[in-house]
């Protein structure tokens, strides 16, 4: 997979190149580093994500892509490349960026987490290989969008 690095902001390709690029910020009461905001969004996951991973595995397993089983909530003490966060692949891991990548025969995604001073945006892109990386994200575009909007408003009202 390829890593597009345009600032701190990292992609899965250039910008121009992407089939889905969404990007979030929030302003928060105190500065955190990326991976302290990923343990506090994973310490209090929305509710109905855990039914939407089970449902997303059920329906996509059907056509050959492997089951990630969502977020266990596990908060880990220390990251570094090349671990795994759940079912992402940690790309990056800095006090300023966090990029976690999962790739398949039908997509590649990278997300990344970026922290300036009190701003943390998030940074989501994705390049589709054929019909079913499509048609997955017909659906999945939409609803990430309302995700990772809801895990912010969380995010800042749990740091409150």
């Amino acid at each position: 997979m390829m890593k597009i690095t345009t600032g701190q902001i990292e992609l899965v390709a250039p910008r121009e190149r992407l089939d889905y690029f969404d990007q979030r910020s929030v302003e928060l009461p105190a500065a955190v580093t990326p991976i302290e905001a990923w343990r506090v969004i994973m310490a209090d996951p929305l509710p109905l994500l855990g039914l939407a991973f089970r449902l997303r595995d059920a329906i996509s397993a059907r056509f050959g892509v492997k089951r990630i089983g969502g977020f266990s909530g596990e908060v880990r003490g220390f990251v570094q490349e090349g671990d795994r966060l759940d079912f992402f692949l940690v790309e990056t891991a800095t006090d300023n960026v966090l990029s976690l990548s999962a790739r398949d025969r039908h997509l590649d995604v990278l997300t990344c987490i970026t922290s300036v001073e009190r701003t943390l945006t998030i940074t989501s892109s994705v390049k589709v290989h054929n019909l079913f990386g499509r048609a997955y994200m017909v659906v999945v575009g939409p609803a990430h969008k309302l995700i990772v909007s809801a895990m912010l408003r969380r995010l800042r009202r749990g740091l409150r």
